[in-house]
């Protein structure tokens, strides 16, 4: 692996990544087929706050190779399934050693499942809602140079906006996380060249509107 800079890596067959997957097998491919690509289905916006708001404390890798397990167990994101989730399933999850076993999380899970179903009786869709937050431009460069921040006004705005709803685990860290994960931002370095497909995919992606 050759680097071009401190923080794009150049593969053996010259493609140019950002530097955080590393040379992990499943970490490339997240990088390169997934994360900054526009979501707009309900269930996988409600699915990434989930597994972001899990991630807090823990690397994304191993939330990511968890990922099927968290299906199965929150009955592949629906939303409306998971609000009906009682203290049976809560003490199944606890049990269920292929997820991450943090009641709090779990319990915010379920919670944030009830306050999407309000959302979306009352927005029409969680993406709608949610992709009224999308930024007309990129907000500010990280810290320690990657380009990538941790925050930005606009998770801090979003993450207040869902907090005032009842939302729990969605700091704004949280949640500028899973901006970057879902495409309201494209936070792929310049030199990388998945950029470009998640500029391209963004153009062609249909953002639901909001219910008026």
């Amino acid at each position: 692996m050759t680097d071009i800079s401190e923080w794009v890596r150049v593969d053996d067959t010259g493609v140019a990544r950002c530097w955080w997957p590393g040379d992990t097998a499943d970490y490339v491919s997240y990088h390169d087929n997934e994360w900054g690509r526009p979501v707009v289905d309900d269930f996988r916006l409600y699915e990434k706050l989930v597994l972001e708001g899990f991630q807090s404390g823990l690397s994304w890798l191993t939330i990511l190779r968890k990922r099927e397990n968290f299906r199965a167990a929150f009955a592949g994101f629906d939303f409306a399934k998971v609000s009906s989730f009682d203290e049976g399933d809560i003490a199944r999850l606890l049990g269920d050693a292929g997820i991450v076993r943090h009641r709090g999380k779990i319990e915010a899970a379920i919670n944030n499942a009830q306050r999407c179903v309000e959302l979306v009786d009352e927005a029409g869709s969680l993406a709608s809602y949610i992709w009224q937050f999308e930024p007309g431009e990129r907000e500010g460069e990280s810290a320690h140079g990657s380009g990538v921040p941790a925050t930005t006004p606009t998770s801090v705005r979003l993450s207040k906006a869902l907090k005032k709803r009842g939302w729990k685990f969605v700091g704004p860290t949280t949640v500028y996380a899973f901006m970057q994960a879902t495409g309201l931002v494209n936070d792929h370095l310049d030199a990388c060249d998945t950029r470009a497909m998640c500029t391209a995919a963004r153009g062609a992606a249909t953002i639901p509107q909001l219910r008026t």
